[in-house]
């Protein structure tokens, strides 16, 4: 940040390392180039405060619709409104682009239901008529799978809880949408007070907390190659900061609208993975734990296997103590007591085998 014409009269002037500088013309020039130093720093943490100001007013949005979901705070809420802005997603995509057959289609590919209309009602309905229909349906729906689920899960919590309620605090419950298991852990004493209700809470609170987390982590990735790919928009007499604006709005929109489709459509494509509910397990928060047995299936097996391939007992197999011989160096005097170097005696005789 110094011009070349400083560095001149430092040479001129003869001044050695480790001189003090006290030419007012020297100093005024250190000040200057600090100061555009400091003008350059601002510059750049200002510009970056900036780009980070758009991804913390998304974080924000983020944030709050994990926070009311960690905390059970307006989750019914959350799932209703994300049900209406899924119907209106996907009737805004779709009608007056496909025909009924494929709509329909589409519809129950993510929402899992069948539309509460035929072909004649599609073709002179609106698209807001088509979204108002569309979303009682899917209400109804849910609220059927919720039923299911409850009644399906309710008489294993219920023995459990009556059999071993001082036992353990949790429970886990797997349920699929036929792609991927989620195990659900609820509490065990409120689900039985609420004839599995409560676990239908938990359900949605691990839904959403997972997509939603999935969906955030591969948004800030793209945002940060959206923030690199931006910069050569400079070369375009453009501002940067500007596009990154518009397509980072574009993304988080995108984000926004794939998270409420996953939500709903794992919600209503979720069942218990079995027949007769005995998938439903205990969950690993205890209260008390009987060590006792742990100690002795501890002391009976070992990770050994014997000769049958099944783990052997302690006694029947002992670690038998590894001998090594010392080895002998080619220079040190033959172990046989002849006097020579060993290469000389037994060591080339070895070699000779060897051969």
């Amino acid at each position: 940040f110094g011009s070349e014409r400083i560095a001149g009269v430092m040479d001129r002037l003869g001044l050695k390392e480790g001189e003090v500088i006290q030419h007012a013309w020297i100093t005024k020039s250190i000040e200057r180039a600090q100061k555009k130093v400091e003008e350059n720093n601002f510059g750049i943490r200002k510009r970056l405060l900036e780009y980070d100001d758009v991804m913390n007013s998304q974080r924000e949005v983020i944030y709050t619709k994990r926070r009311n979901a960690l905390f059970g705070e307006k989750i019914q809420v959350d799932v209703a409104n994300m049900m209406y802005d899924a119907c209106e997603s996907l009737v805004s995509q779709y009608y007056g682009q496909v025909d009924f057959d494929e709509f329909r289609f589409e519809v129950f590919r993510n929402l899992f239901v069948e539309p509460p209309f035929n072909e004649k009602e599609y073709l002179k309905f609106s698209e807001n008529e088509i979204t108002e229909s569309l979303y009682p349906a899917v209400r109804d729906a849910y609220k059927r799978k919720q039923e299911a689920i409850a009644k399906q899960a309710f008489p294993v919590i219920k023995d459990v809880f009556e059999k071993q309620g001082k036992l353990y605090e949790n429970i886990v419950v797997p349920i699929t949408d036929g792609t991927r298991v989620y195990n659900i852990l609820t509490n065990l004493e409120k689900s039985y007070k609420t004839n599995g209700e409560d676990l239908m809470r938990s359900y949605e609170k691990s839904i959403m907390l997972v997509i939603i987390d999935e969906a955030w982590k591969e948004h800030l990735r793209e945002l940060d190659d959206l923030r690199q790919s931006v910069q050569t928009a400079s070369y375009e007499q453009k501002d940067p900061l500007l596009i990154y604006k518009f397509e980072s709005f574009e993304l988080f929109r995108t984000m926004i609208d794939t998270v409420n489709k996953q939500v709903v459509g794992v919600l209503l494509k979720g069942q218990i993975p079995i027949q007769d509910s005995s998938g439903v397990q205990r969950g690993q928060a205890p209260k008390r734990t009987d060590y006792s047995q742990m100690e002795a299936s501890k002391s009976e097996y070992q990770p050994n296997s014997g000769q049958d391939g099944m783990p052997g007992r302690r006694e029947d197999q002992k670690a038998q103590p590894v001998r090594v011989e010392k080895k002998v160096g080619r220079n040190d005097p033959c172990p046989c007591g002849s006097g020579k170097k060993y290469k000389h005696c037994h060591g080339a005789q070895s070699m000779a085998t060897k051969l």
